[in-house]
């Protein structure tokens, strides 16, 4: 059975980082297409960004030099990590970031950055 699962949210000072953490199980989603979302408090959803199999494909230009995308295999667990490392957050990243592994999303991790 596919399986979502997200990991990684909490609070953070201004300027500090975190890694989020996409683990897809199961066929339907194992080394798909995958974005992060957020969904800020009070504001409409955004894509943030997107993964095509190994590859980077795109970011919004509010996290552009701050945010990462990348993915590992787990040949031996037959599933794939995709990560979203954020560094210099500022108080506008606190959010519910959600992943979207193809046709399924995550529960999303919130993310709050304040003093």
């Amino acid at each position: 059975q596919a399986r979502v699962a997200e990991s990684g949210g909490g609070l953070v000072q201004p300027g500090g980082s975190l890694r989020l953490s996409c683990e897809n199980s199961g066929t339907a989603v194992r080394f798909a297409n995958v974005a992060w979302y957020r969904l800020p408090p009070g504001k409409e959803r955004e894509v943030v960004a997107r993964i095509v199999q190994w590859r980077p494909l795109s970011y919004a230009d509010s996290v552009k030099g701050r945010f990462t995308i990348s993915r590992d295999k787990d040949e031996d667990k037959d599933k794939d990590t995709v990560y979203l490392q954020m560094s210099d957050l500022q108080a506008e990243d606190t959010a519910v970031y959600y992943c979207h592994a193809g046709p399924l999303w995550g529960p999303g991790p919130p993310v709050t950055v304040s003093s």
